[in-house]
Parts: structure tokens; sequence; C-alpha cells
């Protein structure tokens, strides 16, 4: 064998077609992963930043169902919200004052978000329920200058996180019930062939001190959820 000249074995050969044949394979999967990964994330913010759930065996046993509208009525055990791309920050003061009365189902408006549904009792019974804003995911802390308005029946509630500058309530706010909840409360009393009505409005307060442009990218998912009962966890909040 002259200089240079570099000899060649089959099984020299062999082992460099396993090491392509596994290294294939080993893009192959890392390539897999990172698409089940995407899907994952995609099934996980699909369906918008507010929700509203209603147990199943809730509605089996005591006739308490949930719809969008009250002139095309179809129950469904969950409800959503129309997202919306882009929120910036506003006044509280912009949203319409009969944004209640607006219409059903969604209706958003420039930088914030407005869903109106329904809870109706189609037992014979009159039943007590709860319900309660659960906290999905929070991206940036962002949930540091959002607005949740509630309207129950046309009575209005805005919960925001307490001020993390003086550790009291936001003006004219109820705070957030704990760091899992944004707000849990009792309806007592719901008679047969009654149905509450609820507006729910989420926006980012432009006049909270701590809404800065660290939160900039931020996003908030929410769902509430339309419960049989509530227990008390001895006192303490989640």
């Amino acid at each position: 064998m002259g200089v240079g000249e570099v000899k060649v074995t089959a099984k020299s050969l062999e082992k460099r077609k396993k090491r392509l044949k596994y290294t294939k394979i080993i893009v192959i999967v890392a390539f897999l992963l990172l698409l089940i990964s995407f899907f994952i994330l995609s099934i996980i913010y699909k369906g918008g930043r507010f929700t509203v759930t209603l147990d199943p065996n809730f509605t089996l046993k005591s006739g308490i169902v949930l719809f969008e509208s009250k002139n095309d009525i179809n129950y469904s055990n969950k409800l959503y919200a129309k997202e919306i791309e882009f929120m910036d920050n506003i006044s509280g003061e912009w949203i319409p004052k009969d944004i209640n009365d607006e219409k059903d189902g969604s209706h958003n408006g420039e930088n914030y978000i407005a869903y109106t549904f329904y809870v109706g009792n189609t037992g014979d019974q009159t039943i007590n329920y709860w319900y309660r804003i659960k906290i999905l995911d929070v991206i940036k802390n962002v949930d540091e200058a959002i607005r949740i308005v509630v309207y129950e029946n046309g009575v209005k509630t805005v919960y925001a996180k307490a001020s993390d500058l003086t550790g009291k309530a936001e003006p004219d706010t109820i705070e957030f019930y704990s760091n899992k909840y944004a707000m849990l409360k009792q309806r007592k009393h719901l008679a047969p062939k009654e149905n509450d009505k609820f507006t729910v409005v989420i926006y980012l307060e432009g006049d909270d001190p701590e809404c800065v442009d660290a939160i900039i990218g931020g996003e908030l998912k929410l769902k509430m959820e339309i419960m049989e009962e509530h227990i008390e966890n001895k006192g303490k909040k989640e």
C-alpha cells in the first residue's frame, strides 16, 4: 500500500453504516419529540383565555345546565369565550356601561374580553351552587394589573390581585380570593325554571401602578367553574 492510501475494510464500512443509521434514528426521534411538544402546547392554549365549565355529575343530579344564548338554547358542559390576539392596557371607564346587556356569547371590544352566558335550573328542586374563577396560567406576572369584572344578574363586582406596593386591595375592587382562584361565591336558592345571567369582562387596567412594560407579552388563562359545593380548606386559602 502506497503512502497516503487508506485501507477500507468491510468491517469499517459496516460500522459507518450503523453510525449513520443511529444518527438518522436520533434525528427522527428528536423531531418527533419537538412535534409532540408543539402539539401539547397548542392544546394547552387552544380555546381562548377564558372558559366556563360545569360538572356533568352535578347536571345529572340537579338539572343545573349551562348555555350561551337565550335565543338559541343549547346545553353544554363547557363554553369557550373568543380570545383576542392582543390586549393593550385601558381604563375601566372606557368599557361600555351597558356591556352586560349588549348580547349573549362573546362580544369582545378593543382590548378587552367580554362573555355572557347563563346557568339554568331545569329540575324541580330549588338548588344552591358555587362558582369560582380559577387561574390556570400566568405569564410575565400579567395578573398584577388584570381586572376581572363579573356581572351576576346585573350586579357588578370587580376583582383584582392585591397591590404588591401596599398589600391591600386595589381601589374599587375585591381582592383575589387566593393565588389559585380569582373569586369564589355561592349562589343560593336558584328556583326551578329560573336562569342566572353572567357577563364576565377581562382587561388590563392602565391606571394600576403595576401595569408596567415588564408585563408586555404576558398571558393569563382563566376558567370559571360551576360546582355543586365548595369544600372549605379549614379556613386556609390555596
